[in-house]
């Protein structure tokens, strides 16, 4: 797992989530105030995560609600567009996430040099978006094909808002992901953006499989942080950011520093 400390310069990281407001062709997309506010509202949130001192941000189309599994053309193109923007501006280690399609977030990535993707690699599930198919195989060999064989690889193997449709639990997805698709890095996540991943689940999953890097993907806050990084190799963290802690809200950099003051202090006794 050395690729962690090279990738973040830190040992169990913080991704800081920056989330776009919804863009072209979504449902929410505010079309008077067009793709200038997208950007706006992105390098408001970049900067202040940034100030408030995380290890890393990943850009994601969030508010793209619904989501869709095959994602269309014009998404691709309006978040590069708004990285390229913020080009300039960012300072730390940076991801993508383009949900919920892996190879359009490789695609994504490539474009914009990003280091890692978080994506759903690998499984069927019954979701709120439909049946949810994958195919991990065809993910990796577009990777090779574009030339991302350097971009990490975080598998999301608890899905938001889905249920795998074989009878399996938690631990063998697990083993059998990590033997099969071979990931840098697993995340673990609760039901839906900012619900607490349990954690005798990520304790579960990292038993299991002690040589990959396992992320708590959702729900990480102040309250929980020191217990979900004493088991986890690091945290990706996006709702407990923003004012008040809800999830369509602007992020606070006052928030953004107290948590990062706490896992500062944590880490130091490591």
């Amino acid at each position: 797992m050395n690729w962690i400390q090279e990738t973040f310069n830190t040992n169990k990281p913080i991704i800081a989530m920056c989330h776009f407001k919804a863009l072209p062709g979504d449902p929410g997309y505010d079309k008077a105030g067009g793709m200038k506010k997208v950007v706006e509202a992105a390098r408001h949130d970049l900067l202040a995560l940034q100030e408030g001192g995380v290890d890393a941000v990943m850009f994601s189309n969030e508010f793209s609600l619904p989501y869709l599994t095959d994602v269309h053309t014009v998404t691709v193109a309006a978040m590069a567009r708004v990285i390229g923007e913020l080009m300039d501006d960012i300072e730390v280690p940076y991801g993508v996430n383009v949900l919920w399609d892996p190879k359009r977030s490789l695609d994504l990535a490539v474009a914009v040099d990003a280091k890692f993707v978080r994506e759903i690699f690998t499984g069927v599930y019954a979701s709120d978006f439909g049946l949810w198919n994958t195919n991990c195989g065809e993910a990796v060999r577009h990777q090779h094909a574009i030339g991302a064989e350097n971009v990490k690889l975080l598998f999301n193997i608890v899905p938001e808002a889905a249920k795998y449709l074989a009878d399996r639990d938690l631990v063998s997805v697990a083993k059998s992901t990590v033997f099969n698709a071979k990931p840098d890095g697993l995340c673990v996540s609760g039901l839906t953006a900012g619900a607490e991943t349990d954690a005798q689940l990520i304790s579960l999953v990292k038993q299991t499989v002690p040589q990959t890097a396992v992320f708590a993907n959702t729900g990480v806050r102040m309250e929980n942080v020191e217990e979900q990084l004493s088991i986890a190799d690091g945290a990706v963290v996006g709702t407990a950011f923003k004012v008040d802690g809800v999830f369509e809200n602007p992020v606070d950099v006052n928030r953004v520093k107290l948590f990062m003051d706490k896992v500062k202090a944590f880490r130091k006794n490591l």
